[in-house]
């Protein structure tokens, strides 16, 4: 089998193509075809396109440190109000299984 590692330009350059050839109507196989590659090898680059582009986040600027620490504390507050209502709520669900468990009991005696 002959195996070519494409680089990331030759990568961004062809799913560029692509693009176009998709929005003109052609069909994946023939994007592939067209390509040179598989058609899972066009969606392994699709997909690894759009997973950098979900993660890709701005670079922290040091005049942001502020608001990140901001944010940070804000996120450590919020985490520990939901683990407190989640707690409560295992508490109230405790009591109405113990509530209901004791309707049940009476019942079967009267």
């Amino acid at each position: 089998m002959n195996w070519k590692k494409h680089s990331q330009q030759e990568i961004t350059a062809k799913l560029h193509q692509a693009d176009k050839m998709a929005a003109e109507g052609k069909r994946q196989p023939e994007i592939a075809r067209t390509l040179g590659v598989t058609v899972m090898t066009y969606h392994r680059w699709r997909k690894a396109r759009a997973v950098q582009a979900a993660t890709h986040t701005p670079p922290i600027m040091p005049h942001d440190s502020a608001r990140v620490r901001a944010l940070q504390l804000e996120n450590s507050r919020l985490r520990r109000l939901v683990t407190d209502l989640l707690l409560e709520k295992m508490h109230l669900v405790e009591l109405l299984n113990r509530s209901s468990d004791q309707a049940v009991r009476k019942s079967k005696r009267g």
